[in-house]
């Protein structure tokens, strides 16, 4: 004995949820990505800027200084927790990294410290 499907009402009740569903989620997404869009230029020059001072701040502590790179994170302003630092010995120079929107280095120059790389912007 076959089963009795369901009824062309109840599978249209089950549905009409889903699609609520569905469509409240691309009004949220839409919302979010403007308000990312509106808030974007602030951040990516926040991070710029704290890539570029850690760099800059990082270089001359670790090659003018002499102190050891973990210990010039002393040297940063609240809030650069984010700001990770790479040193280059070779080439004398300091990478701070704001995770996935900025990369900034510092490079030490004999009789001018440390210089920041140009900006690409």
């Amino acid at each position: 004995m076959a089963k009795p499907s369901a009824s062309p009402k109840l599978a249209s009740q089950t549905a009409q949820p889903r699609r609520r569903a569905l469509r409240w989620s691309f009004v949220a997404l839409a919302i979010l990505g403007g308000a990312g869009a509106f808030v974007w230029p602030q951040l990516h020059g926040y991070a710029v800027t704290g890539a570029a001072y850690g760099a800059r701040v990082a270089c001359s502590c670790r090659f003018v200084g002499g102190r050891p790179l973990g210990d010039c994170r002393k040297d940063f302003e609240p809030g650069m927790q984010l700001i990770t630092l790479a040193e280059d010995t070779s080439a004398r120079s300091v990478t701070a990294r704001f995770p996935l929107i900025a990369r900034q280095t510092a490079t030490y120059r004999q009789g001018s410290g440390c210089v920041l790389e140009p900006w690409d912007e």
